[in-house]
């Protein structure tokens, strides 16, 4: 497949599951028998083109692979010239395997998992949209394509979080997920703004080509409003607090929108826009901070959840903090970003799958306190999350080593009081990260069984499940082992993305590779023995103790993200609107319904007047005579 034919049919990647998504909506319930197996068949579909076009882009030779697709003039207005076009190059590509790939592996789980709800067809057509949406954010060659599929995506993220709308936890968090988006969103609209009136376009090409002639403070300006935007979608501090209470969606939705895709829709933005965060040093410097605050912001939330989705969630936001990190490092950090996001998307999302096994199994429950011992009657869960879980703490040879590892070597390469901190920060997520997954995997899959009746569903029966859930976890967990080594192995990811994001520079002195290497191994394995003698040898409690340190305290509570946000947002804006409605009523308000109060009063006087009797006409008459002939005698005498 030529350059050219591959720009002939790239807009059927996201026209397929676009296609499912608006068929189902439309038929509605009349398409319950089949809507799971059109959906699926679509994205599968896309996946299988992505596939061809990826092996086709590998036969090309030379650097420029690209291949692009103009489908029409979208936006001819004035001197704003901006056509609906596509762009497949090596960046874009990764992307659109991860999506298509992961995400049909999580429709086919999703037939067994949503197999007995009645909406099951709403579900896999919010599915379809999802994919197609954020298709069209990383396939866009300008910003107005991509902020198009960046709000489909979380349109389509509303509704699948509150899939369960009758759950009010579940309605809560998909308006939280919404509004706190939308925050990062005016991020991306200002950062637009900003390129058009500088660069007179929002065209990729058209604006990294003019970003050298503008001033740095206006090129700063757009970074960090790009990284606001990339704190909405990602979940980095400050804008984090939305993705844990996102668990109240179906377990599909957390391995897809919190694992596989929407949370690095910021990574991509970050790297996509490179060339403006390379002119911006203090906007990539932004970039880094937050990342750092929020790999370890995760990590210690992490380790204090009992509730197995919400630790996968505290521990996504941990990991997507690596990538922003990496990113914020430019040319030196790009290439480790992508990895490890590739990396993440199947062991995060086999992990997520894997919970919403277990789940299965214990009549919903997701508090870790009453799992145990399931290894023996769940083996092929077990397996597929144990190998996730040695993924993600970054043991050799499984994909985290690999990508998490390159990017604290890239933190550590800094040099001097930055490359110190960046570098502790990076090892003590890592060592933490260990922590925090071995007490989820002890407290789930080890110790006695610690399972108890419930109210409505009895005693829980655990058990396998079925072949269309095990069988994605099945292909997750061998992405889990060996898609870090594929990447990393002879440079392959750093070469392959060279000709979009730049070569990685060569760091020489400094700590040694190896070095660094050991240091994090030995950390990993502290922080797993430490997760094992506090819950592998101990008894584990029915319930969370109470005295617990502050810092326990505070993990329980999100590091008191929510507490910031009303007392420091909500609360000043809410008392804001007060005043505003005060001044309205009176003030400014009061302007246009006084002149009617008036107009009114006046009327009523007037209608007086208007009382129908003869003589009062003739007396009206008589008066005004007598007043007109006063009149004239007083002018005449003057």
């Amino acid at each position: 497949m030529d350059q050219s034919l591959t720009g002939h049919l790239l807009w059927l990647i996201p026209a397929l599951p676009a296609v499912g998504a608006a068929s189902v909506l439309i038929a509605g319930r009349r398409t319950r028998a089949w809507a799971h197996l059109l959906t699926t068949t679509l994205v599968s579909a896309s996946a299988v083109l992505a596939i061809v076009m990826w092996i086709a882009m590998i036969g090309r030779g030379g650097p420029d692979k690209a291949a692009t697709s103009e489908l029409y003039s979208w936006v001819p207005v004035g001197e704003l010239r901006v056509g609906f076009g596509m762009t497949l190059d090596q960046l874009s590509m990764c992307f659109v395997l991860l999506i298509t790939v992961v995400g049909s592996l999580i429709h086919v789980y999703s037939i067994g998992y949503m197999r007995d709800d009645p909406d099951r067809y709403r579900f896999f057509a919010y599915l379809n949209l999802f994919v197609a949406a954020m298709l069209v954010l990383v396939l866009s060659n300008n910003y107005l394509g991509l902020y198009l599929g960046w709000e489909g995506v979380g349109v389509a993220s509303y509704l699948l979080i509150g899939f369960w709308q009758d759950k009010p936890s579940a309605a809560t968090a998909a308006k939280k997920a919404f509004v706190m988006n939308r925050v990062g969103d005016m991020g991306l609209a200002i950062a637009m703004m900003l390129m058009f009136s500088t660069f007179g376009s929002v065209n990729f090409d058209d604006v990294f080509a003019s970003a050298s002639s503008a001033s740095e403070a206006t090129v700063t300006g757009i970074g960090f409003m790009l990284l606001l935007a990339a704190c909405g979608k990602s979940a980095q501090v400050p804008l984090q607090a939305w993705l844990g209470d996102a668990m109240e969606g179906p377990t599909p939705v957390s391995a897809l929108i919190h694992a596989a895709t929407m949370v690095t829709a910021g990574v991509y933005l970050i790297t996509r826009s490179g060339p403006l965060f390379d002119l911006a040093p203090n906007a990539q410097t932004g970039v880094v901070v937050a990342g750092a605050v929020t790999l370890l912001f995760g990590a210690i939330v992490g380790c204090a959840k009992d509730d197995i989705k919400k630790a996968l969630a505290a521990s996504t936001m941990s990991q997507i903090g690596y990538m922003v990190l990496a990113a914020g490092l430019g040319p030196a950090g790009y290439a480790f970003a992508i990895m490890h996001l590739l990396a993440h998307g199947f062991f995060k999302a086999g992990l997520f799958l894997g919970a919403g096994s277990i789940m299965h199994a214990m009549n919903d429950e997701t508090d870790m306190r009453r799992f145990g011992g399931l290894w023996r009657v769940m083996p092929i869960t077990f397996v597929t999350f144990g190998l996730g879980y040695l993924a993600i703490i970054g043991i050799p040879p499984f994909s985290g080593f690999f990508s998490k590892d390159s990017i604290i070597e890239a933190a550590v390469a800094e040099g001097g009081a930055r490359g110190v901190v960046l570098g502790g920060a990076t090892i003590l997520g890592a060592a933490i990260t260990a922590f925090y997954m071995t007490r989820v995997m002890v407290m789930t899959f080890f110790g006695p069984r610690r399972w108890r009746s419930d109210a409505e569903g009895g005693a829980p029966h655990p058990h396998e499940s079925g072949g269309s859930m095990t069988a994605p976890m099945i292909a997750l967990a061998v992405g889990s082992v060996a898609a870090g080594g594929l990447l990393a192995i002879g440079g392959t990811l750093k070469d392959w993305l060279a000709p979009v994001v730049g070569e990685a520079p060569e760091h020489e002195g400094g700590v040694p590779a190896w070095a660094v290497t050991v240091i994090v191994l030995v950390c990993v394995v502290a922080g797993a023995a430490i997760a094992w003698a506090k819950y592998g040898r101990a008894p584990i409690l029915e319930t969370a103790p109470d005295d617990v340190s502050a810092l326990t305290l505070a993990a329980r509570a999100d590091l008191y993200g929510d507490a910031f946000n009303e007392k420091v947002i909500v609360g000043p804006g809410t008392a804001a609107t007060s005043a505003l409605v005060v001044v309205d009523d009176h003030g400014l308000g009061a302007v246009p319904s006084g002149i009617g109060t008036a107009v009114t009063e006046v009327s009523e006087v007037t209608r007086r007047a208007q009382n129908g009797f003869v003589r009062s006409y003739a007396l009206s008459i008589l008066a005004g005579t007598v007043v007109i002939a006063a009149l004239t005698l007083v002018v005449n005498v003057l």
